[in-house]
């Protein structure tokens, strides 16, 4: 009935009830167990990463309900994207460092600026320098970017009255595209 220690450290035991084969099953349990421990923690880590590849790629919102959101003005001033239900929204990300970003006019839309990775100081200056009227505000956090999915700026969402998303133009917008994806939003009741 004695036992050995082989260069394995595992335990050899001799007797006749097959005690080796439990000893053995034992420490092999122990690595299966740390073997699916393994297994399972590396196909949840690939299954974030593909996760967070696939919603990189899914580019940015253009359907379905417009994500909600608080933006704090530059001036103080709180709007939230659900005090504006019933009115055409244009949420435009820009930033100072973005040269194409221009100044909207205003065609009975409710136009909001959201300035994206920029300092305060620089951003004010932006809108000093092109004499932008319309709300801006600081995305902090990048909360608001992330819930529409921005690629870069500039980028501009069309919200209809009913709080839907109706389009995106990733880029700078010319004056009579503007128009034409305004125009229908207008005229819808």
């Amino acid at each position: 009935m004695g036992g050995s220690e082989n260069p394995n450290h595992s335990l050899d035991v001799a007797t006749p009830d097959g005690a080796d084969v439990r000893v053995e099953s034992i420490r092999r349990g122990v690595s299966t167990w740390s073997r699916m421990t393994i297994y399972i923690s590396l196909f949840a880590v690939l299954g974030l990463l593909g996760w967070g590849l696939a919603r990189a790629q899914a580019g940015p919102r253009s359907e379905g309900r417009a994500p909600e959101f608080t933006l704090t003005t530059f001036e103080g001033e709180i709007i939230t994207l659900g005090g504006l239900q019933g009115k055409v929204v244009v949420v435009n990300f820009w930033a100072s460092w973005c040269p194409p970003c221009r100044d909207y006019q205003d065609r009975g839309v409710m136009f909001l600026g959201v300035d994206y990775v920029d300092t305060e100081s620089e951003a004010l200056a932006y809108i000093s320098e092109f004499q932008i009227t319309y709300p801006n505000g600081p995305d902090t956090g990048t909360r608001i970017s992330q819930a529409f999915r921005i690629q870069g700026v500039p980028e501009t969402f069309f919200i209809g009255k009913d709080g839907r998303l109706r389009g995106v133009k990733v880029g700078p917008l010319a004056p009579p595209e503007l128009e034409e994806r305004l125009d229908p939003l207008l005229a819808e009741d």
